[in-house]
C-alpha cells in the first residue's frame, strides 16, 4: 500500500551526507500544531522530558521518537519526522532520555543505550490515558537501540503495535570500535564534550573525572557502566546491545541501516534474527552515511517517507508523505 521509493542520495559520500543531514535547515511552520512540554515521572528519582503535538482532525495513532546519542526533540532528523507525522494524522511524542533536555538535575542516574525502563513507563502511562490509539517507536541512533530493546522484552505487548529503527548500533561493542576510527575523529571528539558537559551539568561529576577518557568506549568504562552497576564497557555493550531481543520481538519491525555508515559496521545486520524472525525486515540502501538518507529527488528525508510508509502498511491506511522542498520548508 505505502511502497518506499528506492534511496537515490544526494551525495554518495557518506561523511558529507551525515553531515548535510545534521545541519540541513527544517523550516516548518508548527504553529497548527501546539506543544505540550512535559515532566513523566518514570520512577521515584526520574524525570524526563517529552514534547507532544497533535494532529489537526482525528488521529489515526501515535508515535514516540527517540533520539541519539547527546540528541533531543530538536535534534533535526526529529523534528522532520514530527512534521511529517502531524501532517499523516499521528500524535508526536519527543521522549527525551533522562538527564537530556535540561533534566540533568531531575535524575540520579545517566541515560544508556540500553535503558529501557523510562520508556517502558512513559508507554505505560499513555495508554493509560486511554485514547486506545495503536503506539509505534521511531528511533535514530542509540534510540533505536532502545526502541528495539524494549520491543523484545515486551514480546506480545499491546504497549506497542510495531517499531522503526534508523541507523543503529544493534551491536554496541562493534559501533564503538567503528566510531573510534580515525575517520570518525571528529565526529567522536564531538560527542565526547558534549557527554563530559552533559555529565558535569548533573553536579555529580567534575572535570577531573574525566581525566584519560578521550573517547566513548573510556567514558563508558568509567562512568556509564560503573553507575549501573554493569562493571565497565565491555559488559555494558554486551548485555545492552539490541541484538540480544531481536528474535523476542513480536510486533512488525523495520530497520533501515545504511550500507555506508560511517558508525556502525553493516556486518552487525547479519544477525541471525534478521533472517529467521518474520516481523522483522531490514532495508539497506548501499548509501546513505549515518542518518544522513538526504534524497537527491522529491522528498528530501528520505528516512520519513519510509518510516511512515511502513507504519502504514501496519494500520492499513495509506500515508501520504509531503514532496518538501530542498530546505524542507512546509509552504504553509
Amino acid at each position: 500500500m505505502n511502497r518506499v521509493r528506492p534511496f537515490e542520495p544526494l551525495t554518495r559520500n557518506p561523511h558529507l551526507l551525515t553531515i548535510l543531514a545534521n545541519f540541513w535547515p527544517r523550516e516548518y511552520d508548527f504553529s497548527g500544531y501546539p506543544m505540550e512540554r512535559r515532566l513523566v515521572q518514570t520512577d521515584p528519582d526520574t524525570q524526563v522530558l517529552v514534547q507532544t503535538q497533535f494532529p489537526q482532525g482525528k488521529p489515526v495513532g501515535e508515535v514516540v521518537l527517540l533520539h541519539g546519542l547527546e540528541g533531543g526533540g530538536d535534534s533535526g532528523y526529529n523534528v522532520s519526522m514530527a512534521w511529517h507525522a502531524l501532517e499523516a494524522g499521528l500524535v508526536v511524542h519527543r521522549f527525551h532520555m533522562r538527564t537530556c533536555g535540561g533534566t540533568e538535575k531531575l535524575c540520579k542516574t545517566l541515560y544508556h543505550a540500553g535503558l529501557t525502563s523510562d520508556l517502558r513507563s512513559f508507554l505505560e502511562q499513555t495508554s493509560a490515558e486511554g485514547r486506545g490509539l495503536p503506539i509505534f517507536l521511531i528511533g535514530f541512533s542509540l534510540g533505536g537501540n532502545v526502541a528495539l530493546k524494549l520491543a523484545g522484552e515486551l514480546g506480545t505487548s499491546s504497549l506497542i503495535h510495531g517499531v522503526c529503527a534508523v541507523s543503529t548500533p544493534i551491536d554496541l561493542a562493534a559501533s564503538a570500535r567503528r566510531i573510534a576510527g580515525r575517520d570518525n575523529f571528529l565526529y567522536e571528539r564531538r560527542f565526547v564534550t558534549r557527554m563530559k558537559a552533559r555529565l558535569i551539568g548533573t553536579g555529580r561529576y567534575k572535570e577531573s573525572d574525566f581525566q584519560g577518557a578521550r573517547t566513548i568506549f573510556d567514558i563508558d568504562n568509567v562512568i556509564t557502566a560503573p553507575s549501573f552497576g554493569m562493571g565497565n564497557a565491555e559488559n555494558y555493550y554486551r548485555t545492552q546491545s539490541s541484538q540480544n531481543f531481536l528474535g523476542e520481538i513480536r510486533v512488525p519491525g523495520l530497520l533501515i541501516q545504511a550500507k555506508d555508515d560511517t558508525f556502525i559496521p553493516f556486518e552487525s545486520f547479519g544477525h541471525p534474527a534478521l533472517r529467521s524472525n518474520p516481523q522483522l525486515r531490514l532495508l539497506a540502501p548501499g548509501h546513505g552515511g549515518h542518518v544522513g538518507f538526504l534524497a537527491k529527488t522529491g522528498q528530501r528525508f528520505w528516512v520519513d517517507e519510509a518510516a511512515l510508509g511502513f507504519i502504514g502498511d501496519v494500520l492499513g491506511v495509506r500515508m501520504p508523505v509531503a514532496s518538501g522542498n530542498a530546505s524542507g520548508k512546509s509552504g504553509r
